[in-house]
């Protein structure tokens, strides 16, 4: 099943999407997509089915719902945990060894925007990046996991992210990751949250093109640490509570490695994952 937002910012209404593509308005069961939603028991997939089959959710028309902003699937998340250099072929092209441990930095959630929201440039950037992820998120209360298996049941399901990233910011401005990534904008999120069953998140697709031109085109497949090794390996040192996000790294082809025009106002960004649908972004200047 996938879940999303539609509507304008701050307003948007919480449905579902089944196997057929019926969009169900899910207002009826709760007033938002967040992690009291994905938390309550018995669980989001069986609340919908249940409510569905009671005849509560009415299904909105195929054309409005296209016509609709579509929010980030999450409404603001508790926290973003990020993981740089996850990817042995990005690591490569950045000139960095291959992690022994996921590197872990955090990202401001109210970066979190509709994944064909605009993504403005900071004032005084010069090397505004790109970076489509695999995004995690989660469904209960993940703590000290002893095993991949329960790390992964604490899974709600996977969506797009563009860990949009100032590289000046990160890198030559006092060696803080996080400053480089917590720009206004900078975390275009969704379209859809997928449940697990829909994909494997071992072997996803991703793309990324600027104006047209392919600049990423990878694979998880390639991931250092997988998803629920990375949820396993967090729950040590933080507890992951239901909403949160983490981005799990991004593969080869950004601007810092290969040497590709940096973002500008007017230019335009479009991610696809295969399952998780895709985004566009027209880039605008703060």
């Amino acid at each position: 099943m996938k879940f999303a937002r539609l509507g304008p910012a701050g307003a948007e209404i919480p449905v579902a999407i089944d196997h057929d593509g019926a969009v169900l308005d899910l207002r009826a069961v709760t007033s938002d997509i967040g992690g009291a939603f994905l938390a309550a028991e018995p669980g989001p997939v069986a609340r919908v089915e249940h409510a569905r089959a009671a005849g509560d959710l009415p299904v909105i028309d195929p054309a409005e719902a296209a016509s609709m902003r579509r929010g980030a699937p999450i409404a603001r998340p508790g926290k973003v945990v990020c993981i740089g250099l996850n990817y042995r072929d990005h690591a490569a092209e950045t000139g960095a060894d291959i992690p022994t441990e996921p590197i872990v930095f955090m990202k401001d959630p109210m970066t979190v925007i509709g994944p064909d929201d605009e993504v403005l440039v900071p004032r005084g950037s010069t090397k505004t990046d790109w970076e489509i992820e695999l995004a995690v998120v989660i469904g209960s209360t993940a703590r000290y996991c002893d095993s991949e298996a329960e790390a992964a049941t604490h899974i709600a399901g996977y969506a797009i992210a563009n860990d949009v990233s100032e590289r000046e910011f990160q890198l030559e401005r006092g060696g803080q990751w996080d400053k480089g990534k917590s720009c206004e904008t900078f975390n275009p999120l969704g379209p859809w949250l997928v449940t697990p069953d829909e994909v494997d998140a071992t072997a996803l697709p991703l793309r990324l093109t600027v104006n047209g031109e392919v600049r990423q085109d990878g694979t998880t497949a390639d991931m250092v640490f997988g998803p629920a090794e990375l949820v396993r390996y967090l729950s040590q040192f933080m507890v992951l509570h239901p909403g949160d996000v983490i981005s799990t790294g991004t593969p080869a082809g950004v601007a810092l490695g290969t040497g590709a025009p940096y973002l500008r106002a007017g230019d335009v960004v479009e991610l696809a994952a295969e399952g998780l649908g895709s985004q566009r972004q027209t880039v605008g200047a703060a």
